[in-house]
């Protein structure tokens, strides 16, 4: 994967290759993005770039003692990392010095958590989702309901493989994903950060610094990664997804900077989700117990994923319908969505519209953390009749 071929980040590409250029690499990175930003895409496609750098040999004196002349490292600028041989192994994932490590599980028993286990799947993950999250990993390796992490027994893989020389490239890279999943272990590594051998870098990626290690976080510098911005997204679905204009603009406005949230969401039309919106709401405040009981039924069948989508598109419905209620905004959505979004707001207020985006929230939360989608839905239904009880439902054509 080369810097190009990351969506948006100008910006941040430029400042990671002037690193290398200005010879300011510093040892230990660590790139922190929300989801859908593109935090591991960029983190891999920079390590790529750092290890096709070919390794130039050390001065040496001559016989007569005197001193050789210094070898610069040539600067090789992204496009031209493309051309060389170390470029095809790396970008299939398969370069001697390129190392990753990230959330795993325990397949069978007496086998050691490893991410070696699993790098099959992770180079089929890299290529297929790099824009996916931890859940959406931990279900490719079908974890199920098992808990991933970063293991002592990976802690300790780390420091093996590092403390080589390297094959063939000017550094050893290691893409470490997801530090937020190291647990006490991690402490295992601070040597290793803080004095790593000569030519070595870290690479940390992780979606927020709250949950790691503050031991780690003083020992690497500090990278953010910012949301994506509208046109990039709406560019990425055109070019990518092959998206028609005005489809790509309203699902990019949805995403709200979130790519790996645009393409879940073109993978359902709005039609769809509207449909299920309205048949739930229809069953909330019109239809009784039994609609609500068959719905929730028919929702629970879905998968985990689909759900939380489902509730996602809901809440960014109701969004633009705070906005359209408040601030008359012309928004660049279809006929069809504004319609909807405009009944909306016939049958609740911004106040309990804010409310219902907090319980979606919450359910979503729930969703990723295994609650059983029966109770959660039934639950969820009471709690919308109860927000907008006091309120009549228009959803047909007057």
């Amino acid at each position: 994967m080369l810097l190009s071929e990351v969506i948006g980040q100008e910006k941040l590409k430029k400042q990671l290759v002037d690193m290398v250029q200005q010879q300011r690499l510093p040892h230990a990175l660590l790139l922190v993005g929300p989801e859908g930003s593109g935090a591991l895409p960029l983190a891999v496609a920079f390590a790529q770039y750092i290890v096709s750098i070919p390794s130039q040999a050390s001065p040496t004196a001559d016989l007569f003692g005197a001193p050789a002349e210094p070898i610069t490292q040539p600067f090789y600028t992204p496009e031209q990392i493309a051309d060389l041989p170390a470029y095809h192994r790396a970008s299939q994932l398969m370069h001697p010095d390129l190392h990753f490590s990230f959330p795993t599980i325990i397949e069978k028993p007496g086998q050691k958590n490893i991410s070696a286990n699993f790098i099959e799947q992770w180079r089929e993950f890299i290529n297929g989702y790099p824009y996916g999250n931890a859940f959406d990993w931990l279900q490719f390796i079908k974890a199920e309901n098992k808990q991933g992490n970063i293991s002592a027994d990976e802690c300790n893989e780390i420091i093996k493989k590092l403390s080589f020389k390297s094959f063939e490239s000017a550094y050893k890279v290691l893409v470490l994903w997801m530090p937020e999943y190291l647990g006490k272990e991690g402490n295992k590594l601070l040597k290793l950060i803080e004095e790593p051998p000569d030519n070595t870098i870290f690479i940390l990626v992780a979606a927020s610094e709250e949950n790691i290690l503050p031991t780690i976080l003083s020992r690497c510098q500090f990278v953010k990664v910012p949301r994506l911005t509208t046109h990039e997204i709406e560019s990425a679905l055109m070019g990518r997804a092959k998206l028609a204009p005005e489809k790509a603009k309203q699902v990019a406005i949805l995403s709200e900077g979130n790519y790996r949230e645009a393409l879940h969401l073109i993978q359902h039309s709005d039609q769809d989700y509207i449909s299920m919106i309205k048949d739930w709401l229809n069953a909330i405040l019109k239809m009784g117990p039994v609609a609500q009981l068959k719905w929730v039924e028919e929702m629970s069948k879905l998968g985990r994923e689909q759900q939380k989508q489902f509730l996602k598109y809901f809440n960014h419905l109701l969004e633009h319908s705070i906005r359209l209620k408040t601030m008359g905004s012309d928004l660049p959505l279809d006929s069809d969505l504004k319609d909807f979004a405009l009944r909306i707001n016939k049958i609740a207020g911004v106040s309990q519209m804010e409310s219902i985006v907090n319980e979606l929230d919450k359910s979503v939360y729930h969703i990723e953390r295994n609650a059983n989608a029966k109770m959660l839905f039934m639950a969820l239904s009471i709690k919308l009749y109860h927000i907008i009880q006091n309120k009549t439902l228009i959803l047909t054509e007057a």
